[in-house]
């Protein structure tokens, strides 16, 4: 069923819990799934994306039971079984690529699609990698995008990979240590390098060995395996993102609990680009606690961080001066256009907004409340949603159902901090 949000101006204060970290809690999935024995998760987060590669992996042979704070996986091993049926990875862009490589070492055939929006969403890189590699991955209709049919067996070799999408590099990373063989990648480009630090960290505190090259060249030897173990998921940064700048605007005093800034999350940068912005933040042992404050515009290079940019497009307006949200090729082939769909939508508001090549540049601007797209795209209903929360009058967000894929308590939290926020469906 289709909901819309509807905001109105309010002050943000008080305390808020960020939920646990949706890359991490797949990425767990996809490893216990893997490995041998039983595995158990901590404080996963349980959300639409992370549900469906739990039903993606079962279908591929784990046994996984879910209550709200333990998730336990029974591995198959490094050896999945052909599914029943097509796999359907939802929305959820990284499960898709991530048992891509799975199904790779399958002794048989799997098909893998998703939603509407992630059949739009390129794989080609991957799908030319994992045939150098041994298997054999078709495009069912458009080329280089889902439907793929995959077959094994990965038995490693040498190839050439231009991650435009860091999802492409960490599904070799996972499945080619249980390839027959070595596998060498060179990696021609990377974009949103910290999400493969996030890998690469879990592959180290698996013991898996690697070589790497300065993330130029990656050595990765077969026949490997993973071993069962017990991980609690981190908070989201990327979630937390929505918090930590809502906290600089207007005279809004916000404190987001639970981040953990030892983690490789690359959106934790967000904290240092509200500093230099001029927000007013201080940081705890668990907690960021961010006061409103008078911001300036500056030049962000995010590349790292291409999940921060529909708020950091919302924050923008309210800094004096210029900000440009730069070199974010990779936020066009999210859930949607970000860069295209952001200008338009904040255009509606009012923002004095332009779209560049692979970014955003705003300028400081007077909000109005409107009607608003947020195109079925989680993170440009939750950035929507907090600039509504700035205007006075009536905001309207369609498709706010698609909070449930990484955040279905945002509402909630926005209501706890004092925002006016609340859902209708929408009629057919």
């Amino acid at each position: 069923m289709s909901q819309s949000f509807i905001v109105k101006k309010s002050n943000l204060s008080g305390e808020v819990k960020i939920p646990p970290s949706k890359s991490h809690t797949i990425r767990a999935v996809a490893i216990g799934s893997l490995a041998k024995g039983e595995s158990k998760i901590l404080s996963p987060l349980s959300s639409e994306d992370t549900l469906a590669a739990v039903e993606v992996y079962k279908a591929l042979g784990a046994k996984i039971k879910i209550e709200k704070e333990l998730w336990s996986i029974e591995g198959f091993d490094g050896k999945p079984v052909p599914p029943p049926q097509t796999l359907d990875t939802k929305n959820s862009g990284t499960t898709l690529n991530i048992a891509m490589g799975t199904c790779a070492l399958l002794e048989g055939e799997a098909t893998l699609t998703g939603d509407e929006q992630v059949r739009k969403r390129p794989s080609k890189p991957l799908v030319q990698s994992l045939n150098d590699l041994g298997a054999k991955v078709l495009s069912k209709e458009k080329e280089g995008f889902p439907p793929f049919t995959v077959k094994g067996k990965l038995k490693g070799g040498k190839t050439s990979l231009s991650a435009y999408s860091s999802q492409y590099l960490t599904s070799l990373l996972i499945n080619t240590p249980l390839a027959d063989g070595e596998s060498i990648i060179d990696v021609s480009l990377l974009n949103e390098k910290s999400y493969v630090e996030m890998t690469l960290d879990w592959l180290k505190y698996e013991g898996i060995r690697f070589a790497n090259e300065n993330m130029k060249k990656f050595h990765i030897p077969g026949n490997q395996s993973y071993p069962a173990f017990e991980k609690k998921i981190p908070s989201d940064f990327s979630s937390a993102t929505f918090f930590l700048a809502a906290g600089a605007l207007l005279n809004n005093d916000i404190i987001c609990r639970g981040l953990d800034f030892n983690d490789s999350q690359g959106d934790k940068a967000v904290v240092d680009y509200l500093k230099k912005m001029g927000a007013k933040i201080e940081i705890g042992k668990d907690f960021v606690h961010t006061k409103a404050n008078p911001l300036r515009g500056i030049d962000i290079d995010m590349n790292n961080t291409p999940d921060a940019l529909p708020m950091m497009a919302v924050a923008g307006c309210f800094a004096k001066g210029k900000t440009r949200l730069l070199n974010v090729p990779q936020a066009r082939i999210k859930e949607t256009d970000r860069i295209k769909t952001m200008c338009r939508e904040l255009t509606k508001m009012g923002a004095k907004i332009h779209e560049l090549e692979n970014g955003l540049e705003i300028e400081e601007s007077k909000l109005k409340a409107a009607k608003v797209n947020g195109h079925g795209d989680h993170r440009i209903v939750m950035a929507l949603a907090i600039a509504g929360l700035t205007t006075e009058g009536e905001t309207t967000i369609d498709t706010a159902q698609s909070v449930s894929i990484t955040f279905p308590d945002f509402e909630n939290c926005i209501q706890k901090l004092g925002g006016d926020i609340s859902s209708i469906k929408e009629k057919p």
